[in-house]
C-alpha cells in the first residue's frame, strides 16, 4: 500500500485506546454512526460557547484556563471523529490528505491568496 494510503500512525493509537475504552465499558452498543455525529454535533456546539460573543482579537488570545477549556472540547471533537472514522471503516489521515488536494485545486494560490471567496466565485 502507499504511504499516502495508510492511516497515520496517531489515528491509529488513539483508535485501538478508543475500541478498548469502549469495549471495557460495553458500549459498543451506542456507538452507532447516527450516535456517534449526534455527540460530535453536541461537542462542536460545546466549542462553540466559548467563543460566542467574543470579538475577533478576543477570540485570537484566550486567557490559559478558557484555553484548556477549548482543548479539552477539542479532544472530544477529535475522538468522536476518530471513533465515527473507525465504525464506518474510514481512514482519516488519507481522507484527509485527499480533501487538503481537492481544496488546493479548489483555491489555487493565483486565484485565493488574501481572499475570502467561495472557490466558484474566484474569478
Amino acid at each position: 500500500m502507499d504511504k499516502d494510503q495508510r492511516e497515520w500512525p496517531e489515528l491509529v493509537r488513539l483508535k485501538e485506546q478508543l475500541r478498548r475504552f469502549v469495549g471495557e465499558r460495553d458500549w459498543d452498543q451506542f456507538q452507532s454512526p447516527k450516535n456517534l455525529v449526534m455527540a460530535l454535533a453536541g461537542e462542536v456546539g460545546e466549542l462553540l460557547e466559548h467563543f460566542q460573543w467574543l470579538s475577533e482579537e478576543q477570540s485570537r488570545s484566550l486567557p490559559d484556563e478558557e484555553l484548556e477549556a477549548v482543548a479539552m472540547e477539542l479532544a472530544d471533537i477529535q475522538i468522536y471523529l476518530a471513533n465515527l472514522s473507525s465504525r464506518l471503516g474510514i481512514a482519516l489521515g488519507p481522507a484527509v490528505q485527499r480533501k487538503m488536494q481537492i481544496n488546493a485545486d479548489k483555491y489555487p494560490v493565483a486565484k485565493a491568496k488574501g481572499r475570502a471567496t467561495k472557490y466558484n466565485r474566484l474569478d
